[in-house]
Parts: structure tokens; sequence; C-alpha cells
């Protein structure tokens, strides 16, 4: 109502400016009468047609990648200098790129909350049941918030992986939905990129050739043209892209891409590691080669791979990144077939872009090959969001933010009110102006295959650490610091300098001069914990005490 009445006032403004200015100011009372019935008009129209202030809302379009590092997007200061990705750097151009995101820290977690608004330890009724990625959920106690767009005027619409529940909510979140229900197939759960059974609308699948980051585009590219949509209506769409998952199979065009890749060996690849929690002395996955090139351990993609894989470049660290970065590539092919879709479209000035993903990818730092983890390598994303017919262009923002930020930004947007209390904060002010006093600290949870309720106390037995050896934890991002308390109890903490440490060696933590630092942040994470009403807080495991004997 506020946004009609203001349009109202400036048409009234326009019209009385415009009559004035032709009838004179000797015909002062005509123009006053003929402005006030001009505007009435104006009004009859806009009251009249109910679908006007739903068809000013603009669109949400949602490119949502997998396992992929912001050190694979070239716009990122942290991507070697080999790394090409121009359709997505042009889109950071025209629009705001977060320096710091931290969307999830695992698929099926990150897409929970991207659905909910609520970090893992909020999400009740989802559970992990039967043949890994099987898994269920009570819609009613695990509401998604898109059924509340389709509600209030907004077409919805989900394409390409699905990851969270046998139920994919189709015809009740979704108004159009073409995806490869994971849970519901295990058997099929490993085709990545290939021969993939696709359900529409929730019925029976059918088997998809084709490289599947090249359907998901086409698929996307029809609805965004008017495919599978009211036309009269706003939409949201969303693209759940399986690249640049394991087993990071790039198209047939990319395979001879980067034939000079050349990637640094982390310093802290092999153990030990000074400074970080024990768990971390024992991640071991990799190896020295006979050509002296780290490799992972136990052959092929280390073992752990999935259907299909394809080592195409060898097990070697270089040969493992260059096709992680191939694949990469056609995910940059579909971010610039789908801003032409739009611009072609007609779409383009009112649709606001976000690209991101899950979280990310470690490639050796700090010894892994998985996500998972609390370090930047593991699990920071990337992040830009484009409306230049609303926002600013080419603009970075330096503030740490969370996926569940996202969910109360798109109801922002959309001018609707939030069904249910969200964890995040609406990113408005910083998408306006990315140098905003921003107050508001950045949590990222860990807690395993749990949510909900399942998650208000402490596994004692190997649960805690059943997913590559990788305890419980919550991370705190404020500023440059990132603190992070591992849910073990007599564990140390850690405490990093991003910007003087971007690599996350040197643990602060056990410093006496940053003590009261790490107490502030301590009482922040507790804070945060308690505000969005995660139980657990009342049964923290206790930190190690340590004594100091100078710096």
């Amino acid at each position: 109502m506020i946004r009609i009445r203001s349009a109202l006032q400036t048409v009234h403004w326009c019209v009385s400016h415009v009559l004035f200015r032709a009838v004179g100011r000797t015909r002062c009372g005509r123009y006053r009468s003929a402005s006030m019935f001009l505007l009435v008009i104006l009004m009859l129209v806009v009251f009249v047609r109910p679908s006007f202030a739903a068809d000013d809302r603009p669109n949400i379009l949602v490119i949502y990648t997998d396992d992929h590092s912001h050190r694979s997007v070239s716009c990122y200061p942290e991507a070697w200098k080999w790394v090409k990705t121009p359709n997505i750097d042009r889109l950071a151009a025209r629009g705001v790129r977060f320096a710091h995101a931290f969307i999830g820290t695992w698929c099926m977690p990150s897409r929970a909350t991207l659905l909910t608004g609520h970090h893992q330890f909020g999400v009740e009724s989802m559970r992990m049941e039967g043949e890994y990625p099987g898994s269920e959920y009570d819609p009613e106690k695990a509401p998604f918030w898109p059924k509340t767009f389709r509600e209030n005027g907004y077409t919805t619409c989900q394409l390409g992986k699905w990851h969270t529940g046998t139920d994919t909510g189709a015809n009740r979140d979704w108004d159009f939905q073409k995806v490869w229900n994971r849970p519901r197939y295990p058997e099929n759960s490993g085709h990545y990129f290939y021969d993939q059974l696709i359900e529409t609308n929730g019925g029976e699948p059918e088997l998809v050739k084709g490289y599947s980051t090249d359907n998901y585009t086409n698929w996307a590219e029809d609805f965004i043209r008017g495919e599978n949509r009211d036309p009269d209506k706003p939409w949201y769409l969303w693209v759940c892209y399986g690249a640049v998952h394991g087993p990071f199979t790039p198209p047939h065009r990319y395979r001879d891409a980067y034939p000079d890749a050349q990637v640094p060996i982390p310093k802290d690849i092999f153990p030990p590691r000074p400074g970080k929690p024990a768990y971390m002395q024992k991640i071991d996955f990799w190896e020295l080669g006979s050509d002296g090139q780290p490799q992972m351990k136990g052959g092929r993609f280390g073992g752990r791979t999935v259907a299909n894989a394809t080592s195409i470049h060898g097990n070697s660290l270089n040969g493992w990144v260059r096709q992680y970065h191939q694949g990469v590539l056609a995910l940059d092919d579909a971010v610039g077939r789908l801003v032409s879709a739009l611009e072609e479209s007609g779409e383009y000035d009112n649709t606001l872009i976000v690209f991101t993903s899950d979280q990310g990818f470690a490639w050796g730092q700090h010894g892994f090959k998985t996500k998972l983890a609390p370090y930047d390598a593991n699990i920071r994303s990337p992040l830009i969001v484009s409306m230049p017919s609303r926002l600013p262009e080419g603009k970075v923002c330096e503030h740490p933010v969370s996926g569940v930020d996202l969910v109360p930004t798109f109801f922002s947007f959309a001018g609707l009110e939030m069904p249910w209390k969200m964890h995040g904060h609406d990113l408005t002010p910083l998408l306006k102006d990315p140098k905003h006093d921003w107050k508001h600290p950045s949590m990222t949870t860990f807690t395993g295959r749990a949510y909900g309720s399942d998650t208000h106390t402490i596994p004692t037995d190997k649960a805690i650490s059943e997913l590559n050896g990788i305890p419980w934890y919550v991370m705190i991002r404020k500023g440059q610091y990132k603190y992070i308390r591992t849910l073990v109890e007599n564990e140390i903490e850690e405490l990093y300098d991003i910007s003087a440490d971007p690599d996350e060696l040197i643990n602060l933590a056990l410093a006496a001069k940053h003590q009261d630092r790490l107490k502030r942040l301590r009482a922040e994470t507790v804070a945060e914990m308690t505000r969005t009403g995660w139980k657990l807080v009342d049964n923290l495991p206790s930190v190690r005490q340590l004594e100091f004997q100078g710096d």
C-alpha cells in the first residue's frame, strides 16, 4: 500500500505539473479540477485491477551450484590467474559480489536452510533414512516457504537437483517442478552428469540423456521465456545444478581446457597441523606420488566416488583441480545463457538474480578433499546478487553473510510478510549500500546428519563425527575475525584473523594477547545461538583452559 500511495502521489505531481504548464497560472481552478479527475481515473484503474501490485513485483532467479568454491570464480581475488569465468564475472560487474558468504556446510542441510530460512538445528522432522541419500520430513513440521510465494501470486518453479527428502513439494510448494530426485532413487543417485531419472511435477521418472548442466539450463531457459508459467504473474525460479560436485565431470567440449593448470601445494596438506583441534591431526587424505606431487589416497578419486566417475586427468592434485575447473566452465556457460534468456524475453530489468552455491570445497587445504569443515577453503561460497534496475553495479560487500540471510531478502523484494520467524537478516541494506554499518555476525553450524530437536544435545558416540571424522561445531564470522568452537569436551577454540591469515594457519586463540577478543566472540556465539533458539546453548561442552607464558 505504501508503494501504491507513493506512486499515486508521483503521478498526481506529474499530471498537475503538466497541466499547470499547459493552461497557465490564470486557470488554476480548472487545472486542479482536471488533475483531480485524472487522478481519480488512475486510482480506479489501479484498484479495479487487483493484479497491479503483483505485476510490479520482481521475479527472483536463484542459480544454485554444488560444492562450488568461490576460488573457482575468476572475479574473486582468491582464484588462480588461469581461471576464467567471464559470464559469472559479468554478472558480478552488474551487481554486488559478497566476499565472505557462508551458505551452508554440506549439501542437504544447506538446501533445507534455503527452503526454511532456518539453520539445520531449526529444521524439525528432517531425517536421513534408508539407503543414502534417502531422507524424509513432515511438511507440517518443516514447511517450505515457496508455498507462501505461490499463495501470494507468484509462480514458483524448481529445476534440477533435489536433495531434501523424497517428497519434493510438487503441487504444494511448486507450480512447476522438473527434478533429479536423489533421495527417492538411491540407485540413480550417483548419476550427477548423465543418465538421470527425472521427475516432472511429482510423476513417475523418465530416464533423460545428455549432460545434466546443459539439460537444467535448457529447462530454465524455457521457463524464463514463458513455458510452464502464467505470463501475468511474477515468478520465483530455483535452478539447482549438480555441478561441480564429484565426480567433477566436465562436458566433452571442455576436457582439453586449462592444459597448463598448476596449483600450489597447500602448506598444511599433510599433518601435523599446529594449533588445530585433535581431530585435525587425523585428517590424512593425501600422499606424495612418484612425481613428488600430492595425490589422493585410495586410488581413483580417493576410493570414495560415485557412479561413472572418470579420472580424466589422473589422481594428482593438479589433475583433480583441473578437472574440477573444467566443470565450472559449463556452469559459466549456464549463467550466460540464463542472463541472455532474461534479456531476450524482456524479463531482465525486473528480475533479481542470485548466484551462489550450497558450500565450497577444499583441494588439499588443511588436508581435506571435501566440504564440511569450518574453514574458508571448505565452505566459503560465491554469492553474487544482481538487479541493475534497482541495485548498484560492480560493488563488493566485505561483510560476512549466511545462507539464512537469503530468505528474508527474497521476502523483502517480493513485498511479502514472512510466514514464520526466520533466523537470518534481510540483506537489502547491504545490497543498496555494501558499506552499510552491518552489526550482525554470520553464524554457521554443523551437526552432521542431525536436524531439529536431535541437535539439542551432543551425541556421546561416534555419531558426532560420522562425516569424514569432522565433529559438530559452531562458527562465527564478524568483520575480519573467525571464531570456531568444536563441540567436543575440553577441546581448544580457534580464532583467525582472515585479513592477515587467509589460509587460517595461525590460531590466535592460543596467544595471551588475543584472549579479550576470544572472550567477546565466544559471548557473541552464545548470544547468536540464544537468539536463533538453538537449545544446545544450555548444554555446551567446556573448552580447554590454557595457561599462557608471555604472548
